[in-house]
């Protein structure tokens, strides 16, 4: 009897989630405002969370909020260099945060980002089925990475900054054959590189 071999070949470079909301004031309007949520367990950068958050209505455009700075430098070098690479500038300061989350999945999701200076609330809701995304590693020209996730897609979600409604809103998108969005819970989540 022959078996295939159950593993990737691939070098194992994080595991954890990256959630993300990509808002916008009308469909297929410009991104207005763009988080990416980073909860890690395992990466040479360490263990810990990052926020990267984007918004034309928050002053200081782009800002990153982390309790390990060294895993907020090395998802820029190795992975945000690659999604949105305005986020990988390293010249941009990171500020130190605490961070917590509440929900279920089911029904909504909740993380919270509190620094000495500011206070983010970030909340997903209305969701759609989950899916799995797999991206195999060399498969998108640019980008050696290959990643496995598990999409939780919602149809609506809200950022508030320092108490403040971010205005927009996320959209339907298709990820494949799936519908998905521009506002999406991405959990067991790894990238692996050749």
């Amino acid at each position: 009897m022959t078996t295939s071999n159950p593993t990737d070949p691939n070098e194992v470079r994080l595991t954890g989630e990256n959630s993300f909301i990509r808002l916008m004031q009308q469909p297929g309007g410009p991104h207005t405002t763009r988080v990416s949520h980073w909860r890690v367990l395992w990466s040479p950068g360490g263990a810990g969370h990052v926020l990267f958050l984007k918004s034309d209505d928050i002053s200081d455009r782009i800002r990153i909020y982390a309790d390990n700075i060294a895993l907020a430098r090395w998802l820029q070098e190795e992975i945000e260099s690659l999604l949105f690479p305005q986020f990988a500038d390293q010249s941009l300061p990171v500020r130190e945060a605490d961070f917590d989350k509440s929900g279920d999945g089911r029904s909504f999701w909740t993380e919270r980002v509190d620094s000495d200076d500011d206070a983010i609330t970030i909340t997903w809701y209305d969701f759609i089925e989950p899916f799995m995304l797999r991206v195999e590693a060399g498969s998108v020209t640019g980008r050696p990475h290959g990643v496995y996730s598990c999409f939780i897609p919602a149809r609506k979600a809200q950022i508030t900054f320092n108490g403040q409604v971010v205005p927009g809103n996320p959209y339907p998108e298709m990820r494949g054959d799936k519908q998905s969005s521009t506002a999406c819970l991405a959990w067991s989540e790894t990238w692996v590189r050749p």
